[in-house]
């Protein structure tokens, strides 16, 4: 029920221990259970993929593209090695769209830039594919062979015109048609999101719409082309992969699957609960409503990075025990009863996974500092102190274990992985990996076409609240700068909490360029430093949420009622001057 705050700072080896930590010492979710799950992208046809987050091509098929569609991502200042492959094939002739609320640094670039309003992704790639199907520049025979449901899912765009999407974005029409017509045109078109698309209270809509689009073009099952969400941290995909989340066991084998339940039971010798656990909002608020009266953190740190800070903490504040397991420590740790010091990736071994799928081996580089321990090491450690025996000791048999348990990984081991790694899936020891996903056939074996309606946000401005708020990343910080926040540089860089805005937009609020602003939603307030940019458009203002004193503290708990993702990408905020 925990699993889902499984650190994305742990190697592969100690997510799955962890994993068999949950699912064979605690035994059973013995809590209310979470009714959806995180599979949505299973009804469009690439479940293999979206439901895992992982891109179905590789990050060197970047600079090959002639198309790159790029929504919902700030590239180069996010993923800078993926955004300069981008800037590579740029040069190299490829066209660039960019959809964005922010004129980012790719939008100088592109062919076509999309200035548009936050939360309405939907409305813009519905309206392309609009244009795509009345102009017949959609692929017919990738369609008829490789696709279901079009006809139901051609009521959802067959009269959503560019005009009536331009309205909901606050964009041109013509820039609608423009994109439209350069997707459609490229022979080898990626796209490229990160959680600009996915973390909105209708995310799962917005992944299906971007599948509808490229499926529709036929750009799914070969090089240079697909669907690609980038992934946030370092081993995000190899944490989902070794089963951190609430419905899945290690390569996303879910837990009601009896077949695939019986097979870990017999190898881990537990009996297994078949119940799907809880997502993170649903843990907060269990442990808020004095249902959750346990909880584990590890390299994880809520307080900064979930939205209403202040009902994180007055829900952490209602555990009965609290543990934090890091390596820093963190705002979140302040709770802890008992803090367990982790070590760095350069101080253990395993392996990472990254946002292409490639099972990346970590050598260890110095011994532990302190008395800090790597987390596989500590998680044995409890386990064996709560009378479950466990034989493996070293990070590469427990990697030898995954292969025998975990289909994707069945034909990886310490040896084939030593120079480059795999992607998986690695179907036997004999298999070289996989580049791209989706060759023949998807996962479902015809891909579906879903209809997928325009949504607006949960929250939109009005008048108490009459400002639309976006969040994010900047290029020098991590996260919630547990590890960056320590670099006398980098905070010397970026060193307080900020939000950006344009100049009648500051206008209006009677705000100068560096003046102390308050930000007000309904959920809090904060103070930041006013910066004043074109990059925005009238009324919207972004701020990023690496700060405790950040975004988060006003962000929306309203949540994707299919994944359980909270909509921390639009809110409705105020703004005044400080000591006004």
């Amino acid at each position: 029920a925990f699993a889902g705050l499984a650190s994305a700072k742990c190697t592969n080896e100690e997510n799955y221990i962890f994993q068999k930590f949950m699912r064979a010492v605690i035994g059973t979710n013995n809590v209310d259970h979470c009714a959806r799950l995180c599979h949505a992208s299973t009804v469009s046809g690439l479940a293999t993929t979206l439901g895992s987050g992982a891109m179905t091509n590789s990050i060197a098929e970047v600079k090959n593209h002639d198309v790159i569609f790029v929504i919902g991502s700030n590239t180069t200042e996010t993923h800078p090695v993926i955004g300069s492959f981008m800037k590579t094939a740029i040069k190299n002739g490829a066209k660039l769209i960019v959809a964005e609320p922010r004129r980012i640094e790719l939008a100088e670039h592109a062919d076509q830039f999309i200035r548009i309003k936050p939360g309405t992704n939907v409305a813009l790639t519905n309206a392309m594919m609009n244009v795509i199907y009345h102009e017949g520049l959609y692929d017919k025979e990738f369609l008829s062979k490789r696709t279901e449901n079009f006809d139901n899912f051609l009521e959802s765009i067959i009269d959503f015109t560019p005009k009536m999407a331009a309205e909901i974005c606050g964009c041109e029409e013509d820039e609608i048609i423009n994109a439209a017509r350069i997707y459609a045109a490229g022979e080898r078109a990626g796209i490229y999101y990160a959680m600009g698309v996915t973390q909105h209270s209708n995310g799962t809509n917005h992944v299906k719409s971007i599948a509808n689009l490229a499926m529709m073009c036929g750009n799914v099952g070969k090089e240079s082309s697909g669907i690609n969400p980038l992934r946030g941290q370092n081993n995000v995909q190899g944490a989902c992969d070794m089963g951190a989340l609430p419905n899945n066991f290690p390569g996303y084998q879910k837990v009601y699957d009896d077949e695939a339940r019986r097979n870990f039971e017999k190898h881990w010798g537990v009996k297994l609960d078949n119940n799907v656990g809880l997502s993170l909002p649903h843990i907060l608020n269990g442990a808020y409503n004095n249902i959750i009266k346990f909880l584990y953190v590890m390299g994880e740190n809520p307080i900064v990075s979930d939205p209403d800070s202040n009902h994180v903490k007055a829900s952490l504040n209602k555990v009965e025990f609290l543990v934090v397991q890091d390596i820093f420590m963190t705002e979140t740790a302040e709770y802890a009863d008992v803090i367990l010091p982790a070590s760095t990736y350069a101080e253990k071994e395993g392996t990472f996974t990254n946002t292409e799928r490639r099972i990346q081996m970590v050598r260890k580089a110095i011994d532990p500092v302190g008395k800090s321990k790597p987390d596989g090491l500590i998680i044995q450690e409890l386990m064996q102190q709560l009378g479950y025996g466990n034989s493996i000791q070293t990070a590469k048999e427990t990697m030898d274990e995954i292969a025998s348990l975990t289909p994707l990984y069945s034909g990886v081991n310490y040896e084939r992985i030593k120079e480059t790694g795999l992607q998986w899936p690695v179907n036997g020891f004999d298999h070289p990996g996989t580049k791209y996903l989706h060759k023949d056939k998807f996962a479902r074996g015809l891909g579906y076409l879903t209809k997928v309606d325009y949504k607006g946000a949960a929250e939109l401005p009005d008048a108490e609240y009459p400002l639309t708020l976006t969040t994010g990343r900047v290029l020098y910080h991590f996260h919630t700068i547990t590890m960056t926040g320590k670099n006398e540089e980098i905070m010397q860089t970026v060193p307080v909490n900020f939000i950006e805005l344009n100049a009648l937009t500051a206008k209006k609020y009677k705000l100068s360029n560096l003046d102390e602003a308050i930000v007000f939603s309904r959920r809090g307030e904060t103070k930041a430093e006013v910066h004043i940019t074109e990059k925005l458009g009238d009324d919207v203002i972004f701020m990023p949420f690496h700060f405790a004193d950040g975004a988060n503290m006003l962000t929306n708990t309203a949540l994707d009622e299919t994944c359980n993702i909270p909509e921390l990408k639009v809110c409705a905020v105020q703004v005044k001057k400080a000591g006004v």
